[in-house]
């Protein structure tokens, strides 16, 4: 069932990764741009595939308690370590691996993005609820014009979504209720855990997320509203 009547919502959160920005293709070209005049060849895309797997993971090892929280800039050195060595580049050094590690603070935002949200932020306040640290979420936002009104999401919530602290502390932080709140995200299993917490869901179709025809193109489950785009909700919302 959904959730709420979208009627009612005052604020939308968002997903970031897939959702926003178009990790894939940008982590390849990163890596391309930064490996290659080191006489490095690799599957730029399969890298990409790679690092991103280690994602949840290394996620997991904080919401189950077995390390500290730590910021997902640190979660994602950690496992670019891993990917590296997997790929026999062990002996990369470390001004680069640290400027590699960066690569997730330079990614490109999908081509609906930065008008949908401006069309948006007209009616409703806008926040990322990432699972991406501040620091990164600042970087990424200056990049490809997202202007929010705050910035939520894991660091804030000191704890990984689908926990319901990152979800509900999002809402607390606008001084709103759960059902006031819509979650933008195009992962179902995201907007189940939001749905679960009392949030408003927006299911956003990103088709090739993970490679040409390989993404979520419908959600998995019941969602308040299903757009393919952020332009298309913004009219479905009635802001343009």
């Amino acid at each position: 069932m959904p959730s709420q009547n979208p009627s009612t919502v005052k604020a939308l959160i968002f997903d970031v990764f897939g959702t926003l920005v178009d990790w894939r293709k940008s982590i390849a070209r990163e890596a391309e741009r930064q490996l290659a005049p080191k006489m490095i060849e690799l599957d730029w895309l399969a890298f990409a595939d790679d690092w991103r797997a280690e994602y949840q993971p290394a996620m997991e090892e904080v919401r189950t308690g077995r390390i500290p929280f730590s910021k997902l800039d640190q979660l994602h050195r950690r496992n670019l370590d891993i990917v590296l060595s997997s790929h026999g580049l062990d002996g990369l050094d470390e001004n680069t691996r640290r400027e590699l590690n960066l690569a997730w603070h330079r990614l490109d935002a999908w081509p609906d993005v930065a008008n949908g949200l401006a069309a948006l932020r007209a009616s409703f306040l806008l926040a990322p609820c990432s699972n991406g640290n501040i620091s990164l979420m600042v970087d990424l936002a200056r990049r490809n014009g997202f202007h929010w009104d705050a910035i939520l999401g894991a660091e804030f919530a000191r704890d990984y979504k689908p926990k319901p602290a990152v979800y509900l502390s999002a809402a607390d932080a606008f001084d709103l209720l759960p059902g006031e709140v819509m979650m933008v995200a195009a992962h179902s299993s995201d907007l189940k855990a939001a749905a679960n917490c009392g949030l408003s869901t927006c299911f956003v179709s990103r088709p090739d997320e993970f490679g040409a025809g390989i993404g979520e193109t419908v959600p998995a489950g019941s969602v308040d509203i299903s757009v393919s785009n952020l332009l298309e909700l913004a009219q479905r919302l009635g802001c343009s």
